[in-house]
């Protein structure tokens, strides 16, 4: 007797993939690979990011563009979902390239890694009505900007999202208390960290407020123990979203973070607010404009006690569909010379309290 197909949408998927032409209904074409996951309800997408750019010095304090002048492959994500409204799912997000080396480096506690392939996102999940719950590795609730080129509409990354954590190790359950409202509440390793040999962990809450289709707010929370610094750190961040109109969009990111001193570390506060004002110009042409100011008070994130400032312009050119071509222009400025200027061929380097960048960036999504 022949067996019953399976009735998981994730392994008939499978099957139907490897089945040969033949093997379908007589007179029917073959499904593509796209059609079959779109009938099991998996989801598939990815993306490419490609850039040049060029800065007057070492572009301190950036998160990704951290070289002088460099082309280099940004990104090359790949998400494979499977997430019910009812029951259970997963998610598995890779990404590869010279940002993945940073992640790897973070996640690590390294101050460097040559891994240029890192598993940004890999959970577990189960939806129950109002209730979602995962269990896993995912990206932080922190900050307007993320990890993701695709998600963001500038090349370089804020000075805030240099001080926020990017991944977090653990469990998270998010409650709908109706289509306004979500409540969310977590718990685990810390920032960034994939995994820590002590017992501390850190606790995650966050509100998710959607009051009319144009405006949304979120605010956030991380707070507990480092394991590596061994005192506790405290994140409260917010971000508001205001679509004025169809094509113009306004944003607002807020960040205050407190370390306590310890035998590791002296501590300290810091504290940042970015705004963002996003234009569609035409059917191809977009601009994003971004200013922010970052008050390191006690040099925590730094390592100096500063102030920074910078602003953005992007430029945004879709000739098709699924890819941008995106110009940047920065220009950052700090009360403090603490900029690296210029250190090739030289024995020490210098040092500046300003420095600009000039960037060319490609993202095709798929």
């Amino acid at each position: 007797m022949r067996k019953a197909l399976p009735s998981s949408p994730v392994a008939a998927a499978m099957l139907a993939a490897l089945m040969p032409a033949g093997a379908h209904a007589s007179g029917s074409p073959a499904a593509t690979l796209g059609e079959l996951l779109a009938n099991s309800g998996i989801s598939a997408s990815g993306y490419l990011a490609a850039s040049y750019y060029s800065s007057s010095g070492g572009n301190t304090f950036h998160q990704f563009d951290t070289a002088h002048d460099a082309l280099q492959l940004d990104q090359a994500g790949l998400t494979v979902a499977y997430q019910p409204k009812h029951g259970f799912g997963a998610l598995l997000d890779v990404i590869g390239g010279d940002d993945a080396k940073i992640v790897n480096a973070a996640e690590s506690a390294s101050a460097s890694s040559n891994n240029a392939i890192d598993l940004l996102q890999g959970y577990l999940q189960y939806a129950d009505g109002r209730l979602t719950l995962q269990a896993g590795k995912f990206t932080t609730l922190a900050g307007a900007e993320v990890i993701a080129p695709t998600g963001n509409t500038n090349f370089s990354r804020s000075l805030l999202f240099y001080a926020e954590p990017m991944t977090h190790t653990g469990v998270r359950a998010t409650y709908a208390l109706d289509s306004v409202l979500s409540v969310i509440v977590g718990m685990n390793n810390g920032w960034n960290y994939t995994s820590i040999s002590s017992g501390s962990k850190t606790l995650e809450l966050g509100i998710a407020l959607n009051p009319t289709s144009a405006v949304s707010f979120t605010a956030q929370s991380y707070i507990g123990n480092d394991p590596v610094d061994l005192t506790r750190r405290t994140l409260i961040d917010t971000v508001a979203t205001y679509n004025v109109t169809a094509s113009l969009q306004l944003v607002a990111s807020y960040d205050w973070g407190k370390q306590r001193s310890s035998s590791v570390t002296p501590g300290g506060q810091w504290s940042g607010v970015a705004v963002y004002v996003n234009e569609r110009l035409s059917r191809r042409w977009r601009l994003s404009l971004r200013g922010e100011s970052f008050d390191d008070r006690n040099g925590f994130i730094t390592g100096t006690a500063q102030r920074l400032k910078e602003g953005t312009v992007t430029l945004g050119y879709d000739p098709t569909a699924d890819f941008e071509l995106r110009i940047e222009g920065r220009y950052d400025t700090s009360n403090r010379a603490t900029f690296v200027y210029s250190a090739a061929g030289q024995a020490h380097a210098r040092y500046s309290g300003q420095q600009s960048e000039f960037a060319l960036q490609g993202v095709y999504s798929f």
